[in-house]
């Protein structure tokens, strides 16, 4: 009796203890849909809230970026306002967007609750935060010009090569993200591929479709 629960006891260790810290954000590349399983089925939260708070920098740049803040406002108002104020409240949208998920995943038949559903996605922004590397040394040389609708960097010249590099890798690095929160949502809500990706697209259109009908009705009246 007691071998037997030893047993189990080591079946249940081996079981979980396959994969390390370093495991999570190295094989997480090669094995992700076992990476995520991991940190589903254990709740693994190491390194959680700074993957947050990174998270949330990159998307505050993003902002600055898309609005051309670099116009008006000075380098360190954007950093500042990047930094404190997208690294501490970035994440409220990804929280808003996991409640979403779990919600519309129920309509599919899905499982994940939010609080797996928004701990698979912090995982899942790993490839995001690496562009802070590519952004950082961007902005180090250029300044705010990297936020500005100004070009910055002469057509042709070995600056605007490298920039080019750096635009390639943000790209590739953004899609990894969203293949991951494909993988990764499939793994949290037992979903098929194809379920997961329209789970993704649902709260999208909960949101897009009220917006669309007012305004088509507000230009009529």
């Amino acid at each position: 009796m007691e071998s037997n629960y030893t047993e189990n006891k080591f079946e249940e260790f081996e079981k979980y203890d396959v994969v390390s810290d370093r495991d999570v954000f190295t094989k997480i590349w090669t094995e992700p849909r076992r990476i995520f399983k991991f940190i589903n089925d254990t709740k693994y939260e190491k390194y959680y809230y700074l993957l947050l708070f990174l998270a949330g920098v990159v998307r505050a740049f993003d902002r600055a970026s898309s609005k051309s803040m670099g116009d008006d406002s000075s380098l360190l108002m954007i950093l500042f306002s990047a930094i404190v104020f997208g690294g501490a409240f970035g994440w409220i949208s990804y929280y808003i967007y996991s409640a979403l998920l779990s919600w519309t995943g129920k309509w599919l038949g899905g499982i994940g609750d939010t609080s797996s559903i928004f701990r698979m996605m912090a995982y899942a922004m790993i490839p995001s935060v690496l562009i802070l590397f590519f952004l950082f040394p961007q902005i180090a040389i250029y300044g705010r010009d990297v936020f500005s609708d100004i070009e910055y960097i002469a057509p042709g010249s070995f600056g605007n090569i490298v920039r080019s590099i750096f635009s390639v890798f943000q790209i590739i690095l953004s899609l990894a993200t969203l293949v991951f929160m494909v993988i990764g949502l499939s793994v949290v809500q037992k979903f098929s591929v194809g379920k997961a990706i329209l789970n993704l697209i649902l709260p999208i259109l909960i949101i897009i479709i009220p917006i669309v009908l007012v305004f088509s009705i507000s230009r009529i009246f």
